[in-house]
């Protein structure tokens, strides 16, 4: 007997810099999902955080597959309760694919929604969500378990508003230059800078801080950058490497989402040893932050071998040719199965954390 189709929720665009890059991924989920397995129901916000119901998110996403905006809309939101059509819709699906970016949706809020509404979901909960979008806090759950990573520090409030002569001594001292710069909270590089003096660390602060209170000031790593899909809950897999090679000097927004000119290799072009040890590590920091279903974890492999953990991203680009499904396809995975066996994943998590409810 055939199974009963699911009524997959696939929430997508949100309020962060994030939003094209959301509206891209979840095109491909929509578009790939088994339809056999699935109905799909898409549940847009704008960019202003005005929630979409099916029936305006399908016109929405009419206007972009015409090829007349990128976006779902700049309407201004009332927030979730503003919407009660939209609330309905939520109460009838099975299971929701959350594929909103960045703040407001990668973070744990919408994670922590999705928990009071009782519907499973796919991807890391509350507490890792959080944690991986803060880049602060990731980096002393790295610290906590011994995870190699960057030399770094956080500059908070005031301190990443107006920083003074103390500040950037300290930056020479802990760090040095070259270092890197960024908002302790964002993705996809945005708000992201290289410093090679105190002047271009004051720049770059200032840039850094206009997306959150705190910033992060790490040190330059050099090498090849890497990157591990992991997929799982209780017993994670980590998948072949991918690498890659920006034509500019780092990979930036630009180089990320504007353009092709970063090469992406899979798999990367490492020795036997080392993409060991990458695949190792990818898991243990999946599990150091309590992953669970997928994430992605990215690595700088430096010129002696040494390799330094960069980021979980727990809820990395998903299009069709991202980082993320590219890797498992290298695995023998394709994006339709991939998206089962999120889904699935989504389940077997609600049912676990239900049971001890």
């Amino acid at each position: 007997m055939t199974a009963p189709r699911r009524r997959l929720g696939v929430i997508f665009g949100g309020r962060s810099t994030e939003h094209e890059v959301s509206v891209v991924s979840a095109r491909g989920v929509m578009r790939e999902a088994d339809p056999e397995r699935f109905e799909v129901v898409p549940v847009g916000i704008t960019r202003g955080g005005a929630w979409l119901t099916p029936d305006e998110t399908r016109a929405r996403l009419d206007r972009v597959e015409a090829g007349e905006r990128r976006d779902l809309g700049d309407e201004p939101g009332g927030g979730i309760f503003a919407y009660p059509r939209v609330m309905e819709t939520l109460r009838d699906v099975d299971v929701v694919f959350p594929i909103v970016h960045g703040t407001f949706g990668e973070d744990g809020t919408l994670q922590g929604l999705l928990e009071m509404a009782d519907l499973p979901y796919v991807g890391p909960g509350v507490a890792a969500s959080a944690v991986g979008m803060d880049k602060a806090l990731m980096r002393a759950v790295f610290a906590a378990h011994d995870i190699p990573q960057a030399r770094y520090l956080v500059l908070r409030d005031e301190e990443a508003r107006a920083p003074g002569a103390e500040t950037f001594r300290a930056i020479e001292r802990a760090i040095g230059y070259p270092c890197f710069v960024k908002p302790a909270n964002g993705g996809s590089s945005v708000g992201v800078g290289k410093a090679r003096s105190r002047e271009d660390a004051g720049t770059a602060i200032a840039a850094a801080a206009q997306y959150d209170r705190k910033v992060l000031v790490e040190e330059a790593l050099t090498g090849q950058e890497v990157e591990c899909a992991v997929l799982g809950n209780f017993a994670p897999e980590p998948s072949p490497l991918g690498e890659i090679r920006p034509s500019t000097e780092f990979y930036d927004y630009q180089a990320k989402y504007l353009d092709d000119s970063a090469a992406l290799i899979v798999p990367a072009e490492v020795d036997a040893a080392t993409a060991e040890r990458v695949r190792a590590l990818a898991v243990r920091a999946f599990q150091a932050l309590d992953c669970a279903g997928l994430s992605r974890v990215d690595f700088f492999v430096e010129p002696d071998g040494g390799v330094k953990c960069i980021e979980v991203n727990t809820l990395p680009g998903f299009t069709p040719i991202s980082m993320y499904p590219r890797l498992w396809q290298e695995a023998g995975v394709s994006y339709r199965d991939l998206i089962t066996r999120l889904v699935d994943l989504a389940f077997e998590r609600f049912e676990e954390v239900r049971s001890h409810a």
